[in-house]
């Protein structure tokens, strides 16, 4: 039993190697953003560090943010409170 745990960690790594050679093998063929071998090193590593999985749920969070296009221009809808009106503006015939 001492030795399967001894050889749990090294298993790993070999595993790691062996589906990282197949994917850069099969690159050409392959329609995923994220390659598993770099989630399974980000996952490895993250069992040892505790800062890596903070910031893999970092990660995780930042990319369910929303995306706006005009990041610091005003909004296109909006209520003007002293004035009591609606603002309104084009869009540009551009975007």
């Amino acid at each position: 039993m001492a030795d399967l745990l001894g050889w749990t960690i090294p298993g790993w790594v070999l595993l790691l190697l062996a589906v990282a050679l197949y994917e850069a093998l099969t690159r050409k063929r392959r329609t995923r953003r994220t390659p598993i071998s770099g989630t399974f090193t980000d996952e490895f590593t993250a069992m040892f560090y505790g800062t890596k999985r903070m910031e893999l749920d970092h990660r995780d969070s930042v990319s369910m943010l929303r995306d706006e296009q005009n990041q610091g221009a005003p909004p296109r809808v909006g209520v003007d409170l002293e004035r009591q009106a609606a603002v309104l503006r084009r869009q540009d015939p551009e975007q």
